[in-house]
């Protein structure tokens, strides 16, 4: 079985392990909060009604906030500037969103309810995004 394990991985690493695959690996996993970020920025009347709508007052602020964590740290995993600390911003900032924004558990049964569960686990598959990011970026260093 490990053979076979071999040949495969030799088949598929001049592909999938080389360093442009790596960074749009980083793109892929940042792309959410880079056009969140940049649709917040050109629709700045919408970020903060996005705010209001979740109860985060004064929603300018947070609307400021929001627009430069998800922009700097997602370009700091980009470039490879401090990637460890954007990683672990925006996965302390989806963990925290995820509680906020898809409490799933308040609920009735129902589709509503087993889109947001969806939603809310999904989310928790990009915190372990970040933080494997993280952690392979503090290992190499």
């Amino acid at each position: 079985m490990f053979a076979l394990e071999a040949k495969l991985a030799n088949l598929v690493r001049p592909i999938f392990g080389a360093p442009r695959m790596r960074f749009v690996a980083y793109l892929g996993l940042c792309a959410a909060y880079l056009q969140g970020g940049l649709n917040k920025l050109t629709d700045f009347p919408g970020a903060i009604g996005e705010m209001t709508h979740f109860g985060l007052s004064p929603a300018p602020l947070f609307a400021v906030l929001v627009i430069i964590l998800e922009l700097a740290a997602s370009v700091m995993i980009l470039a490879g500037f401090f990637r460890w600390l954007g990683a672990l911003v925006l996965g302390a900032f989806t963990l925290l969103a995820t509680f906020l924004v898809l409490p799933f558990w308040e609920l009735p049964a129902g589709m509503e309810r087993f889109m947001a569960a969806n939603s809310f686990f999904e989310h928790l598959g990009l915190v372990g995004g970040f933080l494997l990011v993280a952690w392979l970026d503090l290992r190499k260093q």
